[in-house]
């Protein structure tokens, strides 16, 4: 499905119109009537919590990834989102911290079903990547989170459970903010990609038994290209250039640039950020969600970023780094690692003009209209649904 529509002449616009705004003068009507791609804002009962506190420990704006899927296969889209803990210990002490589960009645409604899947969480979670690592045919829940990640195991009745020990997830220990989940290898199993803050990325290969092996290091995904460990964040993956076999992209902090991953298709990946233009635009950035889609519909993939720095305080240190920070989209011009990314934001609508703390960025046609709308979370706020309501 498109979710922008671009030609050589116009960039598609995304509308975020949102009830209490001030009604639209008969000039800005006259533009969103005529946008060919409309996005109305919708509320979900649902505030992420970081548990910020004076002494502004690292994890506390860490928080805030997000996933959409189909958890029971009843053909409508659920959301999960994964939530802070207390600071200090660590662990979900109240049920503001728990992670949500939110079952989609397909009418635009959303019902927490949290404790009824036994995804409450136990300790103070990061992010998020969804994929049947089983091939039941039920989609699991792999989230991350401060020195633990924790792999849920869809049981198909509505319900899930805590794999750790079984897989093998819990022997690896990091730092890890974002995950992925993707077949890397072409085996028919599920792969996981894991961004670690300060320390080696995972790649976790799927043996086909339930169990995972990590190979980041030897795969040339676990450092930057010159050797040194990064504050990965935001990771996903695609078949960038269509040759069979998927890529992945990662997000970091500021002055690290993001990495746009290729399969070599042997189990390892070369860095082609900077060939591609991805770098010299994300230099002074920070990103988080992330997410592969074609927005023109050309049958290139392209690149949507939602980005924040994990700082609230930078702005008292840098004059051109700033906590809240724009939406950033790619538009694919080749289809190929030989071509570049073009960085089209400046050209996608009022959206790209704003601000936000985003951390988590999924997308997912909500109400069955064959329209994608796009789900952004935001630090210690709301969450930001972007509801695609073109004609």
């Amino acid at each position: 499905m498109i979710v922008f529509l671009l030609n050589t002449a116009l960039i598609a616009r995304f509308q975020k119109l949102i009830a209490k705004s001030p009604l639209p003068t008969q000039s800005t009507q006259k533009s969103i009537d005529d946008s060919p791609i409309r996005f109305t804002y919708q509320s979900i009962d649902f505030k992420l919590d970081s548990c910020e506190t004076p002494e502004r420990h690292a994890p506390e704006t860490m928080a805030g990834g997000v996933a959409v899927f189909d958890y029971n296969n009843d053909g409508k889209l659920d959301i999960f989102f994964a939530n802070g803990a207390d600071i200090k210990a660590l662990q979900k002490t109240s049920p503001k911290y728990y992670n949500r589960l939110f079952e989609n009645d397909g009418k635009g409604h959303f019902t927490d079903v949290t404790e009824k899947a036994g995804l409450k969480g136990t300790g103070y979670d990061i992010g998020v990547a969804i994929g049947d690592y089983d091939n039941d045919g039920y989609e699991d829940i792999f989230v991350t989170g401060v020195y633990r990640n924790t792999l849920y195991h869809n049981n198909g009745d509505g319900t899930f459970t805590d794999v750790n020990k079984e897989s093998g997830i819990g022997q690896s220990l990091g730092k890890a903010w974002g995950a992925m989940a993707a077949d890397v290898n072409n085996d028919g199993n599920m792969d996981l990609f894991v961004s670690n803050d300060t320390v080696t990325n995972f790649l976790f290969l799927n043996r086909g038994d339930g169990r995972f092996r990590e190979a980041g290091l030897e795969a040339g995904v676990a450092y930057s290209a010159d050797g040194r460990p990064r504050s990965g964040m935001g990771v996903d993956a695609a078949d960038y250039d269509q040759d069979g076999w998927m890529d992945l992209c990662l997000t970091n902090v500021d002055h690290e640039m993001y990495s746009l991953y290729h399969n070599s298709h042997d189990e390892t990946f070369t860095d082609e950020a900077v060939a591609n233009g991805i770098a010299s635009n994300t230099v002074l950035m920070s990103g988080w969600g992330l997410k592969f889609f074609d927005f023109d519909n050309d049958g290139n993939t392209d690149l949507f970023v939602a980005n924040g720095h994990p700082d609230d305080t930078i702005e008292k240190r840098f004059t051109n780094i700033h906590y809240r920070e724009k939406l950033l989209l790619f538009r694919n011009v080749g289809g190929s690692f030989q071509h570049s990314l073009e960085n089209v934001s400046a050209q996608g609508g009022p959206v790209f003009e704003e601000s936000f703390s985003a951390r988590g960025l999924a997308v997912g046609d909500f109400d069955n209209d064959g329209a994608i709308d796009v789900l952004i979370s935001n630090n210690n706020d709301a969450p930001l649904l972007l509801r695609n309501v073109a004609a």
